[in-house]
């Protein structure tokens, strides 16, 4: 097995996560949706993605922070937003870190090239991206949604992201964020809290 730490040096700053026994992603597909997998396998870089089991009850990244004690510029929230122009309708992912929240909009907005933007109901995003409600991330999205990765996400040492599933998170170095297919790095893509 992998060293995790030759993986995400980072992870030696965040010992709550190396209690959860990380591994590298492909060495436990229980523990990624399949669309989640499928991804890795046709990524040059899936050999730094490593994976944890996590209480499903923490699936919510402020949970989960504040359980382990980590940072919230550690963890990133993908959110599917939706708009329309012209009677066709557009969707995107949204990757930000969990201290902000996407500028639905505004910067979202303009890059979608809609009137109006919202986020795709519930149902709909667990759906069409094959993946549970508080797991959804960039990693197998449909190929045809953009993923638009907040700068601040892609400069981050660790990123911890949702798996498809509620208990598990992936861990990625967050320039490897910015390489995900379909990925498009933002400057400004979200707002700080509050």
């Amino acid at each position: 097995m992998t060293d995790p730490l030759d993986a995400l040096p980072a992870l030696a700053d965040h010992p709550a996560l190396l209690a959860l026994d990380p591994v590298p992603a492909l060495e436990r597909p229980d523990l990624l949706a399949d669309p989640v997998t499928a991804a890795l396998r046709g990524w040059a870089d899936a050999g730094r993605a490593l994976v944890v089991g996590i209480d499903p009850d923490l699936a919510d990244t402020a949970a989960l922070n504040a359980a382990l004690g980590l940072p919230d510029a550690a963890g990133a929230n993908c959110v599917v937003v939706a708009g329309r122009r012209a009677g066709e309708e557009r969707v995107a992912a949204c990757v930000v870190r969990a201290d902000t929240r996407a500028d639905v909009n505004g910067a979202v907005k303009r890059l979608l090239d809609v009137r109006k933007c919202s986020f795709l109901a519930h149902e709909r995003a667990v759906a069409e991206s094959g993946m549970e409600h508080g797991g959804i991330t960039p990693l197998g999205l449909p190929s045809g949604w953009p993923v638009l990765v907040d700068a601040a996400v892609a400069q981050a040492p660790l990123v911890v992201l949702g798996s498809g599933l509620r208990r598990s998170k992936v861990l990625l170095p967050g320039d490897l964020v910015r390489t995900l297919p379909g990925a498009q790095e933002v400057e400004a893509l979200a707002r700080p809290v509050g």
